[in-house]
Formats: C-alpha cells, sequence, structure tokens
C-alpha cells in the first residue's frame, strides 16, 4: 500500500524529523546544550503559535512552506531533547555521582538464572552513607552467584554493597558491543554479588499488574512442564507462546536463526494477529447484539494487550498491539485506515514513551519488516499469476516472506553478519505449525483443568513442536545453507537500502533516475566490497587479543589464519571475542594450535616458546622459561608474558631483547603491575591487554 500522497500519511512525515532527533540526541549531543535546545524549541513553539494566530492577517497561506518548516524542527529539536533527558546519566541524582556505602535497589525485571548466575536489573532508590540516606535514581545490572537468590522476584528490595563497576567495552575487534547495548536500556554499571553480600529488605514493591502478569506467566509455564516432557519443546512452547526465552538452548536459537525464522521465537505482530483471529471468531456472536461490535472490540483491545503484558511488552508486540487496536477502533466505526499511517503513529507513540526504543535491534527489524510488507509485498505479488486457487495463496506466502526479508537483510547483515538461503522454504515450512502451536498452546492453557483433553492438546502441542525444529535443524545443515561472515560498514549498509528502496519504486513508477540511482549505488556497493576484500588478501599481521584469563595470538596471512590459543573453537570465550575477530577480518582458512604445539609452515614457525612470522619474531615467556639461562641474548620483537610468572624484568632482559613488552591478563594484578613499572623505568614500549583494548600490528 503506496500512499498517493503525502496527506494520507501525515505520521509517516511527522516521525522522520523527530527520529532524526533522536539519533542526533542519542550520539551526539550532551546535556550541555539541553537549555539552548530549550531555548530554540520553545521560541519555534511561540513562532508557530503566532503565525497560526496570524495566519490570515500575514497571509501565511501563500508561504506554506514556513509551517512545515517550523513543525520539522520542533519535532526534530523535540527528539533531541527527549534522547537527552531520556539518559539517566544526565540525571543529577544518578547513584554514580554520590558517594555511598550501600544501595537500596529494586527488582524491576524477572530474575532469570543460567549456568549458576541469577540475574536481574533493578533501578537504585537510595545511596546510604555514614548510616545518612540521599534519594537517588538510576539502573543497574545484578549479578548473584548464590543458591538462595532463585527465591528473588519482580519487586524485591535490597540492600546491598556499593560496590559496582563500569560495563567492560568490547576488547577485539568485531566483539558483540555488550556495553553499548546496555547504554541504550540506560543500564552503565553492573555489581557482582555472592553470598551474605545482599540482604532482602521488602518484598512485592514492583507493579502489582506487572508482578500479577509475571507470576501468571510463570503458573503457565508450570503447566507447560506438567504435561510435555521434552525440554526443548517446553522451551519453544514458553517462548512462542509466551515470550519467555531463559530456557532456550544455543542449539534451538542457531537453528532458527540460520534458517531466517528466529522472528518465531519473538512474540510479534504475527503472535498478536494469531490472538486476534481467535477472539474475533470466539466473540463473533456479539455482533447480532445492540452496540455488540463496540463491547467486542472493546474485550479483544483489552485481552491483546494484557497479552502484550503477559509476553513481556517487547517492542514488537507494542507496535503490534497499538495497530490491531487502531485497526479494530477503524473497522468498528467504518473509517478508512492507512497501515503506514497506524505503524507511524504506534511509532511515535512508543518513542514518546522511551526515545531509547530507536536503538533496540527488535524495534528496528518489526518496523521494517511491517513496512516492508504494506508496500513492498504489493509489488512482489504482482511478479507471478496463478490461476489456481491455492497456488495463488501459496505465492502470497511466498511474497510476504520475499518482502520481509528484503527489506530487513541490510540490517540483519549489519547485525547479525549472515543471510539465510533457504529462508523461502523455511518460513513456508512453519506457516502452518506456528498456527498448530499457537492455538493448541492457548487451548491447553485454557482447558489444563480438563484431564483427558489437556493431555491431548499437550501432545499436539509437543509434537508439533518438535517436527518443526526437526525439519529447521534439517534445512540448517543442508549444504549451503547460510551466507555467513557478512561485515558491513555503515556506507555499505546505507547504499544497500539505496538499491533496494529506488529499484523497488522503479517497478511501481517506471521512472528512468530510479534505475540510474540504483545501479550507481550498486556500482559502489561492490567497488567498497572489492576494495574491502584486496586488502584483507593482502594484509599480513599479528593480533594480541584479550581474552581476560585465557591466551589468544592471530597470525594473519591474508585470508588465512592461524590461531595460537588454549581455548578450542567450541569454547563460548573463542566463539565470543576470537571468531568475530577472523570472521571480520575475512579470514577463510584457520588453522587453531595449542600453546604447546610446533609447527612449520611457509609463512610461520612454531618451535617451543620462539614463533617467525615473515620477519617478525615472537617469545611466549610464562613459568617454563623463568628460570632458564641462555648461553646468548635472544633477539626478538615482541615478549608475551602470561602464566603469571615468579620472575622480574631485569632477569627476562637478561636472555631476551624485544622492541615490545605485551602482558596478558593471566597474570595476577601484582605481576602486571610490576613489571608495567620496570617497563616504564627502563623506557621499555608495554602493552597490558588486561581490561584494555587488543594489540594487532600489521606486517606490511
Amino acid at each position: 500500500m503506496i500512499a498517493n500522497h503525502k496527506g494520507e500519511i501525515p505520521f509517516v512525515v511527522l516521525l522522520l524529523p523527530f527520529l532524526s532527533g533522536i539519533s542526533l540526541g542519542i550520539g551526539f549531543i550532551t546535556a550541555a546544550y539541553l537549555p539552548l535546545l530549550w531555548g530554540i524549541f520553545c521560541g519555534l513553539g511561540i513562532a508557530f503559535i503566532f503565525l497560526n494566530l496570524a495566519y490570515q492577517r500575514l497571509a501565511i497561506y501563500k508561504n506554506r512552506w514556513l509551517g512545515g518548516l517550523l513543525v520539522t524542527l520542533i519535532l526534530f529539536l523535540a527528539g533531541c531533547i527527549a534522547a537527552i533527558n531520556n539518559n539517566e546519566l544526565n540525571n543529577g541524582q544518578h547513584f554514580s555521582r554520590w558517594p555511598a556505602q550501600y544501595l537500596s535497589i529494586k527488582v524491576t525485571t524477572e530474575p532469570q538464572l543460567k549456568n549458576g548466575l541469577l540475574r536481574f536489573t533493578a533501578t537504585v532508590g537510595q545511596s546510604i552513607n555514614n548510616k545518612q540516606s540521599k534519594p537517588v535514581t538510576g539502573t543497574i545490572l545484578i549479578t548473584i552467584k548464590d543458591s538462595a537468590a532463585i527465591s528473588l522476584q519482580y519487586g524485591d528490595e535490597l540492600v546491598i554493597p556499593a560496590k559496582y563497576n563500569p560495563i567492560d567495552p568490547p576488547f577485539n575487534p568485531g566483539e558483540f558491543n555488550y556495553k553499548k547495548y546496555l547504554a541504550h536500556q540506560n543500564i552503565y554499571y553492573q555489581a557482582f554479588l555472592y553470598p551474605e553480600m545482599y540482604r532482602v529488605v521488602m518484598h512485592g514493591t514492583g507493579n502489582p499488574l506487572i508482578a500479577f502478569s509475571l507470576r501468571l506467566r510463570q503458573q503457565m509455564i508450570n503447566r507447560f512442564k506438567q504435561q510435555m516432557h521434552d525440554p526443548a519443546a517446553i522451551a519453544v512452547a514458553s517462548t512462542l507462546i509466551l515470550g519467555y526465552k531463559a530456557d532456550l538452548s544455543s542449539d534451538i536459537l542457531q537453528a532458527y536463526s540460520k534458517t531466517g525464522t528466529i522472528h518465531v521465537l519473538s512474540v510479534s505482530g504475527a503472535h498478536v494477529a494469531i490472538i486476534y483471529i481467535l477472539l474475533q471468531f470466539t466473540l463473533g456472536f456479539l455482533n447480532g447484539y445492540r452496540h455488540g461490535r463496540v463491547i467486542k472490540a472493546v474485550i479483544i483491545i483489552a485481552l491483546i494487550w494484557y497479552y502484550s503484558l503477559l509476553s513481556g511488552f517487547s517492542p514488537a508486540v507494542c507496535r503490534a498491539a497499538v495497530m490491531i487496536s487502531m485497526v479494530i477502533i477503524g473497522k468498528t466505526y467504518a473509517r478508512y485506515i492507512n497501515l503506514l499511517n497506524i505503524l507511524a503513529v504506534s511509532a511515535f507513540a512508543l518513542l514518546l514513551y522511551n526515545p531509547l526504543l530507536i536503538t533496540d535491534v527488535g524495534f528496528q527489524l518489526s518496523y521494517l519488516a511491517v513496512a516492508g510488507l504494506v508496500v513492498l509485498q504489493p509489488v512482489v505479488y504482482q511478479w507471478l499469476e496463478f490461476k489456481n486457487k491455492w497456488a495463488n495463496k501459496v505465492w502470497m506466502a511466498c511474497s510476504v516472506s520475499i518482502a520481509a526479508q528484503v527489506i530487513t537483510f541490510p540490517l540483519s547483515a549489519l547485525y547479525f553478519h549472515q543471510f539465510p538461503v533457504y529462508f523461502l522454504l523455511s518460513n513456508l515450512l512453519i506457516i502452518i505449525p506456528t498456527s498448530v502451536i499457537m492455538y493448541s498452546g492457548v487451548a491447553y492453557l485454557a482447558l489444563s483443568w480438563v484431564p483427558l483433553l489437556s493431555t491431548l492438546q499437550a501432545r499436539l502441542l509437543e509434537y508439533t513442536i518438535l517436527f518443526m525444529n526437526k525439519a529447521l535443524a534439517i534445512i540448517e545443515h543442508t549444504p549451503f545453507a547460510g551466507i555467513g561472515k557478512i561485515w558491513l560498514t555503515v556506507p555499505e549498509y546505507l547504499l544497500l537500502y539505496v538499491i533496494i528502496i529506488s529499484a523497488f519504486y522503479y517497478l511501481y513508477n517506471k521512472k528512468i533516475w530510479l534505475i540510474k540511482l540504483s545501479l550507481a549505488s550498486l556500482l559502489l556497493f561492490a567497488t567498497s566490497i572489492s576494495l574491502k576484500r584486496y586488502r584483507a588478501e593482502n594484509t599480513h599481521s599479528i593480533a594480541f587479543l584479550n581474552l581476560r584469563k585465557n591466551t589468544g595470538i592471530v597470525f594473519k596471512n591474508g585470508s588465512s589464519a592461524i590461531v595460537l590459543t588454549n581455548l578450542a573453537d567450541t569454547d563460548k570465550n573463542y566463539k565470543y571475542s576470537v571468531q568475530p575477530y577472523l570472521d571480520s577480518a575475512q579470514v577463510q582458512h584457520i588453522s587453531i594450535i595449542g600453546l604447546g604445539q610446533n609447527i612449520s609452515s611457509t609463512w610461520f614457525k612454531k618451535r617451543g616458546a620462539l614463533m617467525q612470522f615473515y620477519n617478525k619474531r615472537l617469545i611466549i615467556f610464562d613459568k617454563h622459561l623463568q628460570n632458564q639461562q641462555l648461553p646468548g641474548k635472544l633477539m626478538t620483537n615482541y615478549l608475551y608474558i602470561t602464566g603469571n610468572p615468579h620472575t622480574n624484568l631485569q632477569e627476562v632482559n637478561s636472555n631476551y631483547g624485544y622492541q615490545t613488552l605485551i602482558i596478558d591478563g593471566s597474570n595476577s594484578s601484582q605481576t602486571i603491575e610490576r613489571f608495567a613499572a620496570t617497563a616504564k623505568t627502563l623506557s621499555i614500549h608495554y602493552k597490558i591487554l588486561k581490561r584494555n583494548n587488543s594489540l594487532i600490528t600489521v606486517s606490511n
């Protein structure tokens, strides 16, 4: 549905400057400019009111652009101001600004237990210093390693020591930016607690409605566990129907992600639409009564919003709930509705509530996918015509999947670095199972008290999920199922959208300049990719990665690399820190060797602790070398200290000459300080990896 005139989509037009203002406010403008922004905002607002009052007297109608310009600037400034005000660090009462011995916190999310650690976010209400309390604000991430903490619930109030740390940034290239991810949720600090480090002082201080919904959701999850037996099926049912993701395994997530069906595991518009269809059918009898349509609309809207609350109020669910609510109201009163306009209204409302939602990947993908369905799906659907009714229905489903995948591909590639080749097959495959799971799951939860019927429904639910999981696992392991290691720069990402939008608009409008723009953008995109590939193929480098207590050194020779590490490629630390660097560096051929292995190739040799990479030499110095005395001084480029050796730098220097000293995170803080102090005294160039960025040296 492409609007014929911008008058049909006023909220889309108004949303654009508001989005631009939020983006600028989050990324570039600090709180110091807030008074100036408020001044300009108020001045423009007064000017806009004055021009409207003097519309005829001043003949403003002759310069209609003036009103549009003022509204655009006002909305842009409103976005900037909203983003800056929403940043908790700009609040003078933030807990990090005040000295404290203890903090009083309130649990604001459902605590989740994973790998023996309980995690949740909490708001800080008071800081306590010398027995004096002070009201403060702010959000903090709490991790507790204590089996007794499993009893903690949403709304509990705790007192904890004021021993918190800032979130670590990514230390290695390509690594997920967890600091930025949490900052976009207004979380800048974290605390790690052990037994006896916290005290629960009060229960049930949270929002009663949210607390009730979380308890009800947990009861429903327990109902799944009563009649279903397969843990994977229970986890998928809890996720797909109730939005509870804590029990999902990495294998399940990978299968859905690589087949392009990960959206199924996020309660979103499709799930809300299925609930809407069910409610519409169930309450259809009300249409025959006076005011029945209005009563039905009120009941459906109330239940849809309660389902949104029950499933965690994700951006996709909120967007769908707002859209469906407006569609229901429009149909009830027989009003024309433009879906793009409703989409913009829902985005505007959510961003007014929380401007940081613009940074949420789910928010971005959700709105892009729906916009793609509204705008691109009709264009795709016209590509083919089928006289057969069922073939036409299949093609309709295919056009929906193609439109959603095309419009979200650049964003997915930017964030997730992969493309599911068989997305069309996967999405066609899950249409019926997803509907069966939703309807049988809702029916089971509603009728779980009926013995035989509930058992049959639970079996249907479990077997359908197992079938869907198995089918997607087969597709996942099919040859060429996915294209991975897609690393786009921001300009390349924007060029992809120019290509897609101009090409599809050409199919609709047939203006020649659109296809020229698309082809020119394609040429620029291909040039950028080729240059990036050329540089990667002709670069030789050594990367000393920061792997905390582990060792990781990558010797890169074009598209090949040798990884010297004590980690297996299945280790989560390897997947989190080493693999992203290799992928971002476009390494295709990887050899992993242990610290004790020897190897010899045309460009890399390792024998014991000594390594040669082209013209660069490296020594790994650990406890095995600390008491050895060499007949002469061995000259190297890099000396890498690891394993916390009990020696001093003077003894090391008696055996080795080097240009750069590298100290990794496996050494104790005392050892690092000792080596660093001596190196500084002797004017030796050194690099500490612990809590610092990795070191990458280019050899050519």
